[in-house]
């Protein structure tokens, strides 16, 4: 866990070192494309989702915990607000998950939740986190 922790602390740091009023937050790639804003915004809701998954694995097992991503970007309407809020509230959610994750009971890193939207799809807490990183920057590389 130890190299997952330090995987998103260095994400994060990376977003947020760039000169982040030089990147166009609004514009939307395609009518069906997310702006950079409603990327983030995903990443907000997929950072929730799985601090969720995080939490509660670490005293149960087996439940099942999946989302809506297009629906929940477009009921959140992250593309009218304020990218500085978008970003801080990432930042804050980021700071939880390492948080979570630093003091993560070592028992609890093979509980196991089902995150498949359509069949079951079981993993563990390690591979959950080492895919919420590598899911974060294959999004991120579409905001640089």
């Amino acid at each position: 866990m130890e190299n997952t922790i330090q995987a998103l602390a260095t994400v994060i740091e990376d977003l947020l070192t760039r000169d982040l009023q030089a990147i166009d937050w609004d514009t939307k790639p395609g009518p069906d494309k997310w702006s950079r804003k409603e990327i983030m915004g995903h990443l907000i809701d997929s950072a929730q989702i799985n601090l969720q998954r995080f939490v509660r694995c670490t005293y149960q097992e087996g439940f099942k915990l999946v989302y809506d991503q297009v629906e929940w970007v477009a009921a959140q309407c992250y593309q009218d607000e304020d990218i500085n809020e978008i970003l801080e509230l990432w930042r804050l959610l980021n700071f939880q998950i390492i948080r979570v994750w630093k003091n993560y009971p070592a028992d609890r890193l093979t509980a196991r939740c089902d995150n498949g939207k359509y069949e079951v799809t079981m993993h563990t807490v390690d591979w959950l986190a080492a895919d919420y990183v590598e899911h974060m920057k294959n999004h991120l590389v579409n905001v640089y």
